[in-house]
């Protein structure tokens, strides 16, 4: 079974940038991005879950807009039958009345905007959460060549830069485009009342105007992506460089200016593209300023132009009413322009979204695929049958690491793979619980193909050790019930008596509650592999694989270290992956591997006799290593 679906290259993830391993995979990745339309076909349906929430914001914009328009209306009441009444003098009365309603009208459009700020914030938060969560969960169901493959910083830029980047689309959009767009015709619409001529004068333009703000998107929504990559390069750059790890590595070799020039180079093509992005569109809202402010001269002219003309009666405060309403389609209009532009340019951000949300991982449960019984009769046994497996390449290219291996792993055996760097041992270790997926051939757990039953269910019977430790930032109680998040103190002692670390455990001040740090560099390395064990030991595997679990420590942590490991195996099936041919002589049965290929197999001592690359191996590791010879 290959390790992608048919026909389709797996996806290679480069810097900030996702592509495949040949210019026509390429071609064809880009042929399958989503289009514009149904980009926001997929934006609208995150919001499908608060359909409710949605519709009382529109009714709230609804109420909104119409309120807005109805002050510059009462203002020509004002000036007409308050201010300049037909009949000569101010009737105060009916100026108090019009007064009051527009003062009414203010409170109320104020209280609505509250509310629908609050809806909005709260839709809008809702459905970036969510959005952030789909994708972290989708990231999870993905193989693991998609990390190796993959810059984490990378992938944290996904979930922050791009998610938090279409935070201001998410939450204002909907309020933004509803409120404006029934501001902006429930103005034209009183403009047309009072006046149509004037109408025609305020809007001549307006077309003009739109085909200039999509010229503008355009060019925004191409920076933001070549902004979004610069930010995924910031933090790749920063999760590597201020790592324990990095940091360890910079200071050892003195690389801290390389670093920071580094960063600040990056750091200079993100502020540039940052600025470009700013100011992308500013001459344009600048021209449209300059157009809806110099309206109301024009109108004032016009207007003059038709009462010397005699064209048409027009009242003072026809002019004031119309150069109001005029006035209050300026921010709208610029709102729903921005909006526009946003949306063109967060189009590119959500495209980076869904690029990651559509990736389909290589390895996945079959269809209704059945757990493993918990009381198989078989539980434990591990069988390869004709195994091969061909791994891609950062080129797209595939090279086999394992060529038609197969052996079988009794329960309760222990098992053994030896052999020089490279030949393919560790692909063995990831092959069983189907880390990765097999090229040709079967592996079988308790007697069930592993791609035929649901992975959790296979995963929960293996325990892995392998020779980098991972610990997290917590304490060595978190850590431990990682494998059993409801464990007693009582089992997280008794797994750390197993692993013998209790007693290192009980003498730090804080016992089991002290902080490991960062990736467990507040302990000594065969202080974390110890831990390591011991939260294996807590899930309580059938099996149990060691992959070069001492290989990195010195020689009396490996001692501490593998009785700890003696013991973890003690009735469970047990496979170590070794390069210390001192640590497995113990094993039932030792499997050599070479360049993929199984060459010998035997116990200790049957592969001493046969002379073969066993042999040599062992002859080699136990001959002292040749000290360099001191100058005189």
């Amino acid at each position: 079974m290959s390790m992608h679906p048919p026909g389709r290259p797996p996806a290679v993830v480069r810097g900030g940038r996702i592509g495949t391993g040949d210019a026509e995979a390429q071609r064809k990745l880009n042929a399958e991005a989503p289009k514009i339309p149904h980009l926001l076909a997929r934006i609208v349906e995150l919001f499908r879950p608060h359909r409710f929430a949605l519709g009382l914001t529109v009714a709230l914009v609804l109420a909104g807009a119409a309120l807005s328009v109805a002050p510059p209306l009462l203002t020509q009441r004002i000036f007409d039958e308050g201010l300049f009444p037909p009949g000569g003098g101010v009737d105060l009365p009916r100026l108090a009345e019009l007064v009051g309603l527009m003062v009414a009208a203010y409170v109320v459009s104020a209280l609505l905007g509250v509310w629908q700020t609050y809806l909005t914030a709260t839709v809008g938060n809702a459905v970036m959460g969510a959005l952030r969560v789909r994708l972290f969960s989708h990231l999870q169901s993905m193989e693991l060549s998609f990390f190796t493959r993959t810059k984490t910083g990378v992938i944290q830029s996904r979930l922050q830069n791009d998610v938090g980047g279409v935070a201001s689309v998410l939450t204002n959009t909907v309020s933004s485009v509803v409120g404006n767009v029934v501001t902006v015709i429930a103005a034209f619409v009183a403009m047309v009342l009072l006046n149509w001529q004037l109408t025609l004068i305020a809007v001549v333009l307006m077309p003009f105007l739109v085909v200039a703000q999509r010229r503008v998107g355009q060019v925004r929504a191409r920076i933001a992506t070549k902004t979004q990559e610069s930010l995924s390069d910031m933090t790749a750059i920063t999760q590597e460089s201020l790592s324990v790890s990095g940091i360890l590595l910079s200071k050892s070799f003195n690389r801290q200016p390389n670093e920071i020039s580094r960063y600040s180079a990056e750091n200079e093509n993100l502020v540039r593209l940052q600025v470009r992005q700013t100011m992308s569109g500013q001459y344009f809202f600048a021209l449209v300023t300059i157009f809806m402010s110099s309206i109301p001269a024009i109108v004032y002219l016009v207007a003059g132009w038709l009462l010397f003309g005699g064209a048409g009666a027009i009242t003072a405060g026809t002019i004031v009413a119309f150069t109001n309403v005029q006035a209050r389609l300026l921010f709208p209009l610029i709102g729903l322009m921005r909006v526009a532009l946003d949306l063109q340019t967060s189009g590119a951000l959500f495209a980076r979204i869904f690029e990651y949300l559509d990736l389909r991982p290589a390895i996945a449960d079959a269809d209704g695929a059945p757990s493993l019984p918990a009381d198989a009769p078989r539980l434990g046994e591990v069988e390869f049958d004709h195994v091969t497996f061909r791994y891609p390449d950062a080129r797209g290219t595939e090279r086999a690491t394992l060529d038609d291996v197969s052996f079988t792993i009794r329960p309760g055996q222990f098992a053994a793979f030896v052999g020089p760097s490279g030949a393919g041992k560790t692909t063995v270790s990831y092959l069983i619980p189907r880390f990765y997926e097999v090229s040709q051939g079967a592996v079988r757990f308790a007697g069930h193909d592993v791609r035929d039953v649901a992975h959790d269910s296979l995963v929960r019977h293996i325990g892995v050790v392998s020779q980098e430790t991972y610990l997290f930032h917590a304490t060595i109680a978190e850590n431990l019930r990682y494998a059993k998040a409801d464990a007693t103190a009582e089992e997280l002692e008794a797994a750390a008596r197993a692993a013998h670390i209790h007693d290192t455990i009980a003498s730090f001040p804080d016992g089991y509650d002290t902080v490991v740090g960062e990736r467990g560099y507040r302990l000594s390395g065969g202080e974390k592999q110890r831990i390591a064990i011991a939260r294996v030991l807590l899930k309580d595997p059938e099996v149990l694989v060691l992959d070069e679990a001492t290989s990195a420590l010195d020689t009396i942590s490996e001692r501490v270290v593998q009785r700890a490991l003696d013991a973890a195996s003690h009735g469970r099936t047990t496979i170590a992956i070794a390069h210390r041919l001192s640590t497995v002589v113990g094993a039932d049965v030792i499997y050599v591997v070479d360049r993929g290929r199984i060459v010998e197999h035997g116990t200790h001592a049957e592969l001493l006799a046969a002379g073969g690359a066993y042999a040599r191996l062992y002859a080699e590791q136990s001959q002292p290593t040749p000290g360099l010879a001191m100058p005189t």
